[in-house]
């Protein structure tokens, strides 16, 4: 498998670096690229703070193009770049996104802003890979990742998809992490003393879950029809957001059925040949500990994670404290890392997918 050139559109942001630490040892990508706002053009790589707690791999020395450049499209022409994962904020990537594929680059985008939009597809593999299907038929190669706090409370709820979804209740304890790099270094932050509020949060949640149950109907998703009840919250964590779930269902459950279809989760096929996917998408526990469990590969939790060495750690998501309530009731939590499998290892999972799946040369 040849490494395909590849941009970052983001230099500095917590997942942006994530998403540099990741092309550092990959086996289909090299980093070829970085492109940043305007004020970080020309800047090499080395000039910006390293803001993950991991170690700075030794990247290469690469220039920040600005890309609000009229030039920008044609110097990633010039080094035969193939493919730009965004991490950029939602106005920026509405401005570039679309102009990158329609140059013939493929867009895989931890942004929200083409999030949902008809031929677009906004996939979480082990839930909708089908939605694929719309990848590069209206609007360009361009896929989307979905909000960082759906993942940890879509993923379970697909393993019981066969059980009926009736409703489902949810609310999050969000790491400082997820709202960027200046709060998870703030003191106040750290030491307890923020503002929990996470405004717009629960309704994107609610969207985007209806939105990766529906069902594809050519380039339009006919939303999933699910009673939702969602509340998100921020604490004084500084990586890994936590889901606590309830939902009903129309068939009947145990708890030696939901445990067993939680361990039996899989990708599909062409997803599990890919670096980034780790053999169990669901790790079952009987307590989350959100200290030890951050960091799961699906098989063990590791307490030294060399992430850009690892590209399955902090890729699978943990799923416990499962309790039935009633005959068609149950709750669980859930936990996942907000900046790999939530972001930059999500997103980077989708542009693998395309690989396998042929969706890019």
């Amino acid at each position: 498998m040849r490494r395909r050139p590849t941009v970052v559109l983001g230099a500095s942001g917590l997942v942006g670096q994530r998403m540099q630490q990741r092309l550092y040892n990959h086996p289909w990508f090299e980093l070829k690229a970085i492109g940043g706002k305007k004020e970080s053009a020309g800047f090499t790589l080395e000039h910006f703070s390293w803001r993950l707690d991991d170690t700075r791999p030794p990247l290469p020395s690469l220039p920040v193009f600005d890309i609000s450049s009229d030039s920008f499209v044609k110097d990633l022409l010039e080094l035969e770049i193939e493919v730009a994962f965004s991490c950029l904020p939602s106005d920026p990537a509405g401005r570039i996104e679309s102009v990158l594929a329609q140059a013939g680059i493929a867009v895989f985008s931890n942004a929200s802003f083409n999030r949902g939009k008809e031929g677009i597809p906004l996939v979480i593999p082990d839930i909708n890979a089908e939605h694929f299907a719309a990848f590069s038929t209206t609007e360009g190669p361009i896929a989307c990742g979905t909000n960082c706090t759906l993942v940890p409370m879509a993923v379970p709820l697909a393993a019981l998809r066969k059980f009926g979804i009736c409703t489902v209740r949810m609310r999050s304890e969000q790491a400082l992490s997820g709202a960027g790099w200046e709060l998870l270094f703030d003191e106040d932050a750290n030491n307890g003393v923020l503002d929990t509020v996470i405004p717009g949060e629960a309704e994107k949640v609610a969207e985007e879950l209806l939105h990766v149950f529906g069902t594809r109907n050519g380039t339009t998703v006919e939303p999933a029809e699910i009673g939702l009840d969602i509340k998100c919250q921020r604490v004084a964590r500084r990586d890994g957001h936590q889901v606590f779930v309830e939902a009903t269902f129309t068939q009947p459950l145990s708890l030696e059925s939901v445990l067993q279809a939680f361990t039996l989760h899989q990708f599909p096929e062409t997803v599990t040949r890919c670096p980034s996917a780790p053999e169990h998408p669901l790790h079952v526990v009987e307590h989350i500990d959100v200290e030890l469990h951050l960091w799961s590969d699906g098989n063990v939790f590791s307490i030294q994670p060399r992430p850009s060495e690892d590209l399955q750690t902090g890729m699978s998501i943990v799923v416990g404290d499962v309790k039935i309530i009633d005959e068609f009731t149950l709750s669980y939590s859930a936990y996942s890392h907000n900046t790999i499998r939530g972001a930059a290892g999500g997103t980077m999972l989708l542009a693998e997918q395309a690989i396998v799946e042929g969706r890019i040369p």
